[in-house]
Formats: structure tokens, sequence, C-alpha cells
């Protein structure tokens, strides 16, 4: 095993037990993209790692790596994202938006793009006044853009008659930076057309079912 240590800034996607006291996590890191990593004794009671290897957790990592797998020695938590945990409905957008970067990135591959989107996108649905459907359809719609999935202009829609309102939200979402997706609202009209737009390319673009978004339209 390397002895080699290297620090990645990421977030834990996911996290399951393993054995007595451990946890096996799926990172998404800046550096390396998707990675997954043994947290040794993270379910002992006291153990440094207990907060760090769970879902959202946002921080640097330290890892090393051994023949097929990568061990998390220590963590440094920038953010918890603690306030999502304890509200159901956040906790299932947040849980959706993970599967959903899950979904798309891959180990060994640049994964900066999907980790600023899933980390503003959970601090979106923290903002009151910003309705979480609404980030919901931004989150979808930026994360096919990344993929290469989404067209990028929409004239294949000209026969649905969009309200313009509408054509530039979708264009704006494409082209935006991440830091500037979640600047703006929608009446109730263009909302509905956006969401039908962004709905329409998940359906046809992404051939996968999400578990935490069935969990999320049975009880939401």
């Amino acid at each position: 095993m390397s002895s080699q240590t290297y620090t990645v800034t990421g977030m834990v996607l996911s996290a399951a037990p393993v054995g007595d006291y451990d946890k096996l996590v799926v990172l998404l890191t800046r550096e390396r993209g998707k990675i997954r990593a043994f947290a040794r004794g993270a379910r002992r009671p006291g153990s440094a790692l207990m907060a760090a290897a769970n879902a959202f957790a946002f921080g640097e990592f330290q890892i090393y790596e051994g023949r097929t797998s990568y061990t998390m020695s220590q963590a440094s938590i920038q953010n918890y994202f603690g306030e999502l945990m304890t509200d159901f409905e956040g906790a299932c957008y947040g849980q959706y938006f993970l599967e959903f970067a899950d979904y798309y990135t891959r180990e060994n591959a640049d994964g900066s793009d999907f980790l600023k989107l899933a980390y503003q996108s959970l601090r979106a649905l923290l903002v009151p006044s910003l309705p979480r459907k609404l980030v919901r359809y931004i989150y979808e719609l930026k994360a096919m853009t990344y993929s290469g999935e989404c067209p990028q202009t929409f004239e294949q829609f000209s026969d649905w008659n969009l309200n313009p309102s509408t054509e530039y939200a979708l264009q704006y979402v494409v082209a935006a930076s991440v830091e500037k997706l979640y600047t703006f609202l929608l009446t109730e009209e263009v909302f509905a057309e956006f969401a039908r737009v962004v709905t329409w390319l998940r359906k046809h673009y992404v051939e996968h079912r999400f578990k935490s978004l069935e969990i999320l339209e049975t009880c939401l």
C-alpha cells in the first residue's frame, strides 16, 4: 500500500456502513472526479471521521491510495449542510441532487463543474426566497448541459409556442456560470413552461431512474 497522502476538495455523495465500525463513502472531488474511499472507524463513537463520512459533507479530505481503493485518513469540513439533514423536504431535494451528480460523474475525470454545481445548488435550497422546485429544474438543466446531453439551443421547441421569457430563462441557465444560476425568479406561467421543457429533456436524454426522485415526487 502506498503511504503517499493526497488532499482533495470534495463532497460526500453517499455513505454506507461496512463491517462493525467502518464506512464506504463516495466522494466527488475537484481533482480526481468521483472516488470511493473507506473511512476506517467512522462509526466508532468519538471518531474524528464520524461527521465527515456523511452525505453533504463538503471540505478537504486527506486520502491515500491502496491497491484497489482509497482510504480517508483526515478531513477538514467547511460545510455539513446540517440544516438539510433536519429538513425532510430539503433533504429529499438534496439527496436527489447528489444522486444526479453520482450518475453523471466518473472516476479520474475532472469533477470541478459538477462539484461546484452540487455545492451551490445545496446552498440554494437553504434560501427562503427561492422556490425549491425552481432550484431543482435549474439544477437538472445545468447538469444536463455539463454532461453534453442537453442541446445548447431550444429551436426544437418552436412548435411549443413558448413564452419568450421561458426561452430566455432556458438559455440563461445553459450559458450562466454556476455562481449566477440562482439569481432569478419566474412567474407562475413561465415556471410551468420552464419545468415542462426541462422535464421533457430529462426524460428524453437521461436514461436512468433515480430512486431519490421517486421519493421526492411521491412524498412532496
